[in-house]
């Protein structure tokens, strides 16, 4: 899964792209995001670990798969996970938007631990 996961990275769609320009090194709200992670048997596209967030980007292929999308959600989640689905045109056309729904969530989640290096939240 691991060498699936590293392929995903390096054939990244324009939305996740664009998506991970703005969530990588820290850049929403602090908070440290990954790419392509593997949480058996599945690969997320982005997680932030330290909010137990799961953002996902959807293509058109995800209108025909809908079940197995909730399958995999409800999965996620009942392994302590919160999921959240934005539709790749939203990323495209609306990523502030985007972005600022993910920054709510974060912010209204309590921190398990400081920030590294002591540094605080910033918004």
């Amino acid at each position: 899964m691991k060498s699936l996961a590293r392929t995903l990275r390096r054939q990244a769609t324009d939305a996740e792209l664009l998506l991970w320009k703005h969530l990588r090194a820290r850049r929403l709200a602090g908070y440290k995001f990954r790419r392509q992670v593997v949480i058996e048997p599945y690969i997320v596209d982005f997680l932030c670990l330290e909010a137990r967030l799961i953002v996902e980007a959807d293509g058109g292929q995800h209108l025909q798969q809908e079940k197995q999308d909730n399958k995999r959600s409800l999965f996620l989640e009942s392994v302590g996970y919160k999921v959240m689905r934005f539709w790749n045109h939203e990323i495209l056309c609306d990523i502030d938007v985007v972005l600022e729904q993910i920054r709510c969530y974060l912010v209204e989640v309590p921190s398990p631990q400081p920030s590294p290096g002591g540094r605080g939240r910033h918004v």
